[in-house]
């Protein structure tokens, strides 16, 4: 049986080329809609509509930022989950 402290991590870097893709897609795709609402919605809705818009936008950007922090998160718990089903012992 292998250690898992001795087990390379699978580093999320690979896999960040989607990633990028993804939140560039939506970010475009958001703006957009926030380009031609702007044109649409009337002037006392607007300041609600921008905020939810900007608010989804900046979500999008912070699970874009937490997501390779997020995976190795999961790892340590899963090692230290690992570590206490084993009685503590190192």
């Amino acid at each position: 049986m292998t250690d898992p402290m001795t087990v390379p991590a699978s580093l999320a870097e690979g896999r960040w080329l989607w990633r990028r893709l993804y939140v560039f897609a939506i970010s475009a795709g958001l703006m957009t809609v926030l380009d031609r609402a702007v044109a649409r919605v009337p002037a006392d809705t607007m300041p609600r509509m921008v905020d939810g818009l900007m608010t989804l936008l900046a979500l999008i950007l912070v699970l874009y930022l937490v997501a390779p922090t997020a995976q190795q998160m999961v790892a340590l718990l899963a090692n230290l989950r690992l570590r206490l089903g084993g009685g503590g012992r190192s």
